[in-house]
């Protein structure tokens, strides 16, 4: 198979990329309406929906303005902002949908944690998303630098990369592995799978950004990076728990 992967349907190229992103939108929300169907939420439907309307709407807005970061050198035309305005990126989509929940829940006044639920569907759906990155090469910037590492591979360009999205799609499946076999600890906390996902894909995705050509930096940092740090400061009261019962 080569890659990127376009492949041609009754005369028609599909954009995989794009087929998979919808699939894993799909999958995850069918997902996730099975766990709750066999789970006690605590939260109301009403409530549940206000939450859920408040992800999509900060996720919608922080994948695009990340997205933005991420290209701020751009020259501005009618073209160019066409083209930003589709660039999104997960890691604003996660962050601006953490932001949009807490929100909504304190206009609703829920003090319930809720994120527990969307979990792993979120690891399945970015899971999912990541193949169609893989899948499209060099036509995403998902792609790493160059290298000499045994796991290089040609991506489109005739270049030995290496293959960060396949590096994430191993990632993903040990931390729902380790996600799931937490959930068997009833005594666990409220709300901690979720930000155990949060701190630990923001931790990978921080040291990975290194692998990456990123050609705009602030302080030697990606925007990607940046916005780790600014979650990991976020979740600072975790981490300094998780260390304390580690020692």
């Amino acid at each position: 198979m080569q890659i990127p992967f376009e492949p041609i349907i009754l005369g028609y190229n599909i954009n995989i990329h794009l087929v998979l992103e919808y699939l894993a939108f799909f999958i995850a929300f069918r997902y996730y309406v099975y766990l709750r169907k066999g789970s006690e939420d605590t939260i109301s439907s009403m409530n549940r929906l206000s939450i859920i309307l408040g992800a999509v709407i900060g996720a919608l807005i922080g994948s695009r303005l990340i997205g933005f970061m991420e290209n701020p050198n751009i020259e501005i035309s009618k073209e160019t902002i066409i083209q930003l305005l589709n660039t999104k990126t997960i890691m604003g989509g996660l962050f601006g949908g953490l932001l949009g929940v807490e929100i909504s829940k304190k206009i609703i006044g829920e003090t319930q944690s809720s994120g527990d639920l969307f979990t792993l569907p979120i690891i399945v759906g970015i899971f999912i998303g990541r193949v169609g990155c893989f899948l499209s090469g060099i036509k995403e910037f998902t792609y790493g630098k160059e290298t000499d590492f045994f796991m290089g591979m040609n991506l489109g360009d005739g270049l030995k990369r290496h293959p960060l999205a396949l590096y994430e799609l191993f990632f993903l499946m040990v931390l729902f592995i380790f996600l799931k076999q937490l959930q068997k600890h009833r005594n666990l906390e409220s709300g901690m799978h979720f930000k155990y996902f949060m701190i630990l894909y923001f931790s990978f995705r921080f040291i990975i950004e290194f692998l990456k050509p990123n050609t705009f930096f602030i302080l030697g940092l990606s925007s990607i990076q940046i916005l780790c740090l600014i979650c990991l400061i976020y979740y600072h009261k975790t981490i300094l728990n998780l260390f304390k019962h580690a020692r």
